[in-house]
């Protein structure tokens, strides 16, 4: 279970990085600029030790697919950026493909 934890704490982290660059403009203004270098820096440290129990084609595509559905539902909330039925049924995809990894993969050891 604890990889899985450290898969979710590299994804929280990178999300919330990926959120501060917009407010970080440019790395001009300091504390939003901190998020996102202390999001990514936490982001790649607990990627490297999921990648010590998970094989890393299945934890980056974990990674990215959650952090990509993540950004969009943030972008959307906060920032008011549509979503296009397209740009819906592409995440929808991207969120579908991680689940059948999970659920089927001999990767992880089960299926």
């Amino acid at each position: 279970m604890q990889p899985w934890l450290f898969l979710a704490i590299a994804i929280g982290s990178e999300v919330a990085a990926t959120s501060a660059l917009k407010a970080a403009d440019g790395f001009s203004r300091p504390w939003p600029s901190l998020v996102v270098v202390v999001g990514y820096a936490a982001a790649f440290y607990f990627l490297s030790l999921t990648l010590k129990a998970i094989p890393v084609a299945v934890a980056y595509a974990i990674w990215s697919g959650a952090g990509i559905a993540l950004i969009a539902l943030i972008a959307w909330l906060v920032h008011g950026q549509a979503l296009d039925a397209p740009a819906i049924v592409g995440l929808g995809l991207i969120v579908a493909g991680v689940v059948v990894l999970n659920a089927f993969s001999r990767t992880l050891g089960h299926a």
